[in-house]
């Protein structure tokens, strides 16, 4: 499999760079979980790194990459996000999805 040398940015892992394998399009996965082992012996606390793009470069303004950031609510991707699903409701959505109208 191929691999490629990819930095971490934030949180306990900030500054490191680790060789992480590549899917079958060449990108590395879209969310990285790092298991960390509790000292007491307890179930381990789970590192979570979102990947974002690491800029832009050059002339032709292509992208240089991706590098991971590091997500400390650590929320988790569950379901597919096609375009035609309806949004997550959030805390500022109207109850029962009806629309905010003044008119009525």
């Amino acid at each position: 499999m191929k691999s490629e040398d990819t930095p971490f940015e934030g949180g306990p892992m900030d500054g490191r760079v680790l060789p992480v394998l590549l899917g079958p399009t060449g990108h590395p996965p879209k969310t990285y979980r790092i298991p960390v082992p509790d000292a007491a012996g307890g179930p381990p606390a789970v590192l979570v790194y979102r990947r974002v793009p690491r800029g832009h470069g050059g002339k032709l303004g292509l992208q240089r990459g991706w590098k991971y950031e590091y997500d400390p609510e650590g929320r988790k991707d569950s379901r597919l996000k096609w375009p035609w699903s309806k949004p997550d409701a959030g805390p500022g959505a109207t109850p029962e999805g009806r629309r905010d109208d003044a008119d009525g």
